[in-house]
C-alpha cells in the first residue's frame, strides 16, 4: 500500500535518475519548456474533453469558457461555444447532463483519459537523446499528475456527486447540488465563510474530497499499468 501510494513521487524521482551523471542546469531548463508547452496545449484540451464527455452521454454544451492566452480566439472559429475568459485557465460552465449523475460523471472525467494513455506512460518512458529527454519528461508533468492537480477541482467534483447520491439516498434534507462544485475553495467559503455550514456539510464535503483523492490515484495507477504495458510491448519488439 505505501509503494501504491507514493509511486507518483516514486516516478518523478525515477525519471530524473534517467539523466546520466545528473540532471544539470540545462536539463531543468529544456523540462522546463517542454512543461509550459505542454500546459498551454494540455489545458484547452481538458477542457474540450470536458465537453466531448458531455455530448458523448447525451448531454448539450452552452459555454466554454477558456482564458485568452491559451488560444480561446482561434478555438472559437471552430467550437461556437467556446467563449473567450474566465476567472480560471478553462471552465466548462454552461452544459445540460439532462439530470443524469451518469453523463456528470462522465463529462467530469474525460479529460482524465490523456492521463492514462499519454501522460504517465510518457513519464515512464520518454527516451532518447538528454533534450528530448527533458522535453519529454516535462511535457508529461502537466498530464501524468493532473489528478493531483486537480484535486480540489474535478477530482473533489468526482467525488463530490457519489457522495451527495449517497446522502440523499440516506435521507438528507439538502439537495445534492448543495456540495457539489469544480472549486472547492470557493465551496468551502460559500458554506462556512457566512455561518450556514454546518456538521453534516463538513462531513460529506471531507468524504468527497477522500473519494476524489482516491479518484485520482486510481487514474494514476491506470496509467502507470498502461506503461507497464507500453514497456513490455516495446520490450517485446526490441527483442525480436
Amino acid at each position: 500500500m505505501k509503494r501504491a501510494l507514493l509511486l507518483p513521487i516514486s516516478d518523478y524521482l525515477a525519471a530524473l535518475d534517467r539523466f546520466p551523471a545528473g540532471l544539470g542546469l540545462l536539463d531543468i531548463a529544456w523540462m522546463g519548456l517542454g512543461l509550459l508547452l505542454s500546459w498551454h496545449i494540455y489545458v484547452p484540451l481538458h477542457e474540450l474533453l470536458h465537453a466531448l464527455g458531455c455530448l458523448l452521454g447525451g448531454g448539450t454544451i452552452t459555454v466554454l469558457e477558456i482564458a485568452p492566452q491559451y488560444g480561446a480566439a482561434w478555438l472559437q472559429q471552430w467550437f461556437p461555444f467556446i467563449q473567450v475568459g474566465s476567472e480560471y485557465a478553462g471552465r466548462l460552465s454552461g452544459f445540460d447532463t439532462g439530470g443524469s449523475d451518469a453523463v456528470y460523471l462522465l463529462t467530469v472525467f474525460m479529460p482524465f483519459i490523456l492521463t492514462i494513455i499519454i501522460g504517465v506512460p510518457l513519464l515512464w518512458l520518454a527516451g532518447g537523446n538528454r533534450l528530448s529527454r527533458a522535453l519529454g519528461i516535462g511535457a508529461a508533468l502537466p498530464v501524468a499528475y493532473a489528478g493531483f492537480i486537480s484535486l480540489p477541482g474535478d477530482c473533489y467534483e468526482m467525488g463530490s456527486i457519489l457522495v451527495s447520491d449517497w446522502a440523499s439516498a440516506w435521507g438528507s434534507p439538502y439537495p445534492p447540488e448543495r456540495w457539489r462544485s469544480d472549486d472547492l475553495p470557493l465551496l468551502l467559503q460559500q458554506l462556512f465563510g457566512n455561518g450556514d455550514g454546518n456538521v453534516q456539510d463538513a462531513l460529506i464535503i471531507l468524504l468527497a474530497f477522500t473519494v476524489g483523492v482516491l479518484i485520482a490515484y486510481t487514474i494514476y495507477w491506470l496509467g502507470a499499468a498502461l506503461a507497464q504495458l507500453y514497456a513490455r510491448s516495446s520490450s517485446t519488439i526490441t527483442t525480436h
